[in-house]
């Protein structure tokens, strides 16, 4: 099994004939994606990549059945992209798109939560459930199927955390990048809970940053209810408070967001931490072995 999305869900692209939407819509199809069609204004009636293109997500959903949307519009208009996907009724938005604006983000999570559909990112590698369906850029090759979860709010360390457990010998069920904006879609504890009731899932990676206290949240809700093992890095250890690094939301405010004081959390919780992300993969071995 796996969350959220398999090789059955269908998909559409918000900003499919875009130069980026172009690009990685053909290297989710080539994966095995079920893009079912795209969403750009002004050209429906057309087809692209060998699919429909229509002016508006509601015509879209309503001609194919798509339940998830790519986003991959720019950033003065992903809130846009993602209020209209919601009054459509799409399930899920995958948002790709990297600066969206944070009041922008603020307004449309609100308004996301409200029509009930779920959002991953914005500024997010996406989400691939190994060797059926890849919803964003990532390398696809190295996400081999397998019983491990994946959370990531990094791009990069999604890539190398999978790679780690491929080699391990084991594989992925699920990896998904939740970016690393200060407002994102699902965190950590939702997507927890969704591991924690897959039957293929038996251990979970989990890669955190400095900033904000999602990391705090998901090491109460490890501690009172995920019974399957937890793998933890934190990147971000040596950065300097009060300096911003990278993503938008690993910033370190006094004493609070700190990389010690999420992994002290973590490891009371019962999660093994590991220090370097060089070692996620032989503390997935580990942890599975017992």
């Amino acid at each position: 099994m796996s969350i959220l999305v398999n090789k059955d869900t269908k998909v559409i692209v918000q900003g499919f004939t875009g130069k980026e939407g172009s690009f990685h819509a053909e290297q989710c199809i080539a994966y095995g994606t079920n893009i079912v069609g795209g969403v750009t204004p002004n050209k429906g009636g057309q087809e692209h990549l060998g699919k429909p293109v229509f002016n508006t997500v509601k015509d879209a959903v309503a001609q194919t059945g798509a339940t998830v949307s790519m986003i991959f519009v720019p950033p003065a208009f992903v809130a846009d992209a993602v209020m209209e996907a919601a009054d459509a009724g799409i399930e899920l938005s995958v948002i790709i798109t990297e600066g969206a604006p944070v009041r922008d983000m603020q307004a449309a999570k609100a308004y996301a939560v409200k029509h009930g559909m779920m959002t991953i990112g914005p500024n997010c590698p996406g989400i691939i459930t190994a060797e059926e369906c890849k919803i964003g850029i990532m390398p696809g090759m190295i996400f081999k199927k397998g019983n491990v979860g994946l959370i990531s709010k990094s791009g990069t360390l999604t890539y190398e955390g999978a790679n780690q457990v491929v080699k391990e010998g084991y594989g992925i069920t699920t990896a998904v990048g939740i970016g690393g904006d200060p407002i994102i879609g699902l965190s950590y504890k939702q997507l927890l809970p969704m591991f924690e009731a897959d039957p293929e899932t038996e251990a979970i990676v989990m890669i955190g940053e400095i900033g904000g206290d999602l990391e705090i949240q998901a090491a109460a809700y490890i501690k009172e209810n995920i019974t399957k093992p937890v793998v933890a890095f934190i990147a971000g250890q040596t950065a300097p408070a009060g300096k911003r690094m990278g993503h938008a939301g690993a910033i370190i405010s006094g004493s609070a967001g700190t990389a010690a004081e999420k992994m002290a959390a973590l490891e009371a919780a019962g999660v093994k931490v590991v220090v370097s992300p060089a070692d996620i993969g032989k503390a997935v071995a580990e942890v599975l072995s017992k």
